[in-house]
């Protein structure tokens, strides 16, 4: 199979289906956005840090390859004409969500409780997860948009809400960790 096809020349691009919708389109905004994240999650991940913090963020690249798959799908295109549907992978499920806030929750009794907003730094690996916080929230705002254009899958939206509270948590954890100076925002009078 070779990487270019020409078919995309022209500024457009086939959804799964088939579809072909132009590249600036809100859809493949959407699921773009979702792979801009899993890359910086990957580079997160590549940074040294607790092995165990390394095997969630695995998990929570897979789960973001099945969003950009379902987001990458038209609805109109979901079911075959078979009956079955077009993507043969698992969805996203509460369990996914419920294991974000599981590991929230455990980081969180390592942590001092937040009395003051944080500005982002302090050491490049923390640096790194605010950035994949701030890619995750966009690709939340373009999935809600998206959403209110053509429904899509719920738990997808739900899963990249709680993924920017995990990787805020996670942000501050690293912090702790690596000894790093978090730096209070004080407003100016």
């Amino acid at each position: 199979m070779k990487v270019y096809t020409k078919t995309g020349d022209k500024g457009t691009t086939s959804l799964f289906g088939g579809t072909r919708v132009p590249k600036d389109h809100i859809r493949i905004e959407s699921y773009g956005t979702v792979d801009e994240l899993n890359s910086y999650i990957g580079l997160v991940r590549d940074q040294e840090m607790n092995g165990h913090y390394k095997e969630v963020l695995i998990e929570v690249q897979d789960r973001l390859f099945t969003i950009g798959a379902i987001l990458a799908t038209p609805p109109e295109k979901e079911i075959l004409k078979n009956g079955k549907p077009r993507l043969d992978i698992p969805r996203i499920t509460e369990s996914d969500v419920e294991l974000l806030e599981t590991e929230i929750d455990t980081m969180e009794t390592e942590l001092p409780p937040m009395t003051h907003f944080v500005l982002p730094g302090g050491h490049t690996t923390v640096s790194y997860c605010h950035i994949a916080r701030c890619v995750c929230r966009r690709a939340e705002r373009l999935s809600v948009h998206l959403n209110d254009i053509e429904p899509t899958d719920e738990l997808t939206i739900k899963y990249l809400n709680r993924l920017s509270d995990y990787l805020f948590v996670l942000a501050r954890k690293l912090s702790h960790d690596l000894h790093a100076e978090e730096v209070k925002w004080i407003p100016r009078k």
